[in-house]
């Protein structure tokens, strides 16, 4: 006999299956009571309050990071995309991750992207270059789209990284020889086109698992701003 599963009030988006247990759960039970707890002492500014939103973006983030699959994360502004990708990014463990943060602007230039992650990798051997042995680099670009068109339509920082995505690396500016980048992870934030931000080539697109963010709905702002008061 058939039994559902998903009582009337929720849906599949609120369970996740756990392989451990080989049972159905919902999201909000995966969450620790000590992530739902406030520090006394800590800033407003600082506060990051878990939901059923942030505990699924946070499990698929995890999952395709640690199986090399670059992700892209796009939504309107306000909802939490660069708070909760450098909270999971500053959380792994300093003995097997490094990680580079760079935020676009209009003014970003294709050198500037190159420079900052060039200074922060080691010389493997010739020609190949990468975080310490024994690591791996995550580089997180928040406002990807940000970056202003040239006369040709293309962003020349995006198309620096998606030289990387194509080719593992790309040509030192001095020597003019290529650069192999290994054990390097891309995460990239942006919101919708419009208002300064510009689409980017599907060139470039194809190369990420994209997640959608949404804005909060009723329930996950009630647990926010509940835990803020109580706090």
């Amino acid at each position: 006999m058939w039994a559902k599963f998903i009582p009337d009030e929720a849906t599949c988006f609120e369970y996740v299956f756990l392989q451990t247990t080989h049972k159905w759960v919902l999201w909000t039970d995966t969450i620790h009571k000590d992530e739902t707890k406030i520090s006394p002492t800590a800033e407003f500014s600082q506060i990051i309050v878990p939901t059923l939103d942030t505990a699924r973006y946070t499990f698929l983030l995890d999952i395709l990071l640690r199986h090399d699959r670059p992700v892209l994360f796009v939504g309107p502004t306000g909802t939490g995309k660069t708070v909760y990708v450098q909270k999971l990014l500053l959380g792994l463990k300093a003995t097997e991750w490094s990680s580079i943060f760079i935020n676009y602007s209009a003014q970003t230039s294709a050198n500037q992207s190159q420079d900052i992650i060039d200074g922060k990798l080691d010389k493997r051997r010739k020609g190949v270059f990468g975080p310490p042995m024994g690591k791996r680099c995550v580089i997180f670009v928040d406002d990807l789209n940000m970056p202003a068109l040239e006369t040709y339509g293309a962003q020349p920082p995006i198309e620096l990284l998606r030289q990387f995505m194509d080719h593992s690396g790309w040509y030192d500016r001095k020597e003019n020889a290529f650069r192999k980048l290994v054990d390097i992870s891309f995460v990239c934030a942006m919101g919708p086109p419009g208002g300064g931000r510009n689409p980017i080539t599907p060139r470039y697109m194809r190369h990420f698992n994209i997640i959608a963010y949404t804005p909060f709905d009723d329930p996950s702002m009630i647990t926010i701003f509940k835990s803020i008061f109580d706090w």
